[in-house]
């Protein structure tokens, strides 16, 4: 996924036209395990709400990932 991103020129997969048809991220979101799941939940939050909004949020995290 880092190199699909640097190859387009984009932050994260957020910025991706074809995030809801990538093969290779939605394969990622559906491994088992609840962090995978986080992390669908950031990559959907920062597309909806930006990363400004995002990354205020995450500040406020005492783990890898929190509540939005």
């Amino acid at each position: 996924m880092k190199v699909c991103c640097l190859k387009k020129g984009l932050n994260t997969c957020a910025d991706c036209a074809l995030l809801d048809t990538c093969v290779t991220i939605n394969r990622f979101f559906g491994k088992k395990g609840y962090k995978y799941q986080k992390y669908k939940q950031a990559i959907l939050f920062v597309k909806a709400e930006g990363y400004e909004k995002f990354l205020k949020i995450a500040a406020k995290w005492t783990n890898a990932y929190g509540k939005y």
